[in-house]
């Protein structure tokens, strides 16, 4: 049976519209502002999950009625967490630091449920997948550096773009890492009473 819920991202990510979109939903996009800077936490699993609901906290006070999607993701990196390079000398630096090793992509997301413009339902989730990353050649790195992919993404890489070639395997959920667990979602949806499919609108 059909839904005729609205779905809304709260969030800019083309790789997160790009995903739902792939599994057959049509979210509205609402870009949350959220200033990242001002949330942390002592463990980066947790501050991704604060990170997902300050988002979807924010979007969801603009909303009467809709299922709003909060997310966001960090690179755990020997115990630290990465966001997205400042610049491509930082790039260039993580990438050295990384080429052979492994991290932690956690990616948070929360689910909103808004009706009648007050919030009635609230699941916060965490998926964290482990990344092997390959061994790029110094004119790898730099050619990847040129194309501008790592300034613009968690930890300066991604598995769906130029990035993937220098990621060995991954273990986990793939999409997570690409910035929204669909897997997590199903489970958040199925808490609301709705089945994924329910949301399809192919």
């Amino acid at each position: 049976m059909t839904s005729d819920r609205r779905l809304v991202l709260a969030s800019a990510s083309p790789a997160r519209l790009s995903l739902l979109r792939q599994a057959g939903l049509a979210p509205e996009v609402v870009v949350s502002h959220v200033d990242e800077s001002t949330v942390t936490a002592p463990r980066v699993a947790e501050q991704v999950a604060l990170l997902a609901a300050a988002k979807a906290t924010a979007v969801a006070k603009q909303e009467k009625d809709a299922l709003v999607i909060g997310a966001d993701s960090l690179l755990e990196f020997h115990g630290r967490p990465l966001g997205k390079p400042a610049d491509a000398a930082e790039a260039r630096d993580r990438w050295q630091r990384m080429a052979g090793r492994s991290g932690i992509l956690h990616t948070g997301q929360a689910l909103f449920d808004v009706q009648d413009g007050v919030v009635v339902g609230r699941d916060i989730a965490v998926a964290s997948t482990v990344v092997y990353f390959a061994t790029p050649t110094p004119p790898e790195i730099e050619a990847y550096l040129a194309s501008g992919e790592p300034l613009a993404v968690a930890g300066a890489f991604t598995l769906d773009g130029l990035g993937a070639p220098f990621v060995r395997r991954v273990e986990g959920d793939p999409a997570a890492v690409v910035g929204l667990s669909l897997t997590v979602l199903r489970t958040q949806l199925a808490k609301r009473g709705l089945a994924i499919t329910d949301l399809w609108r192919r």
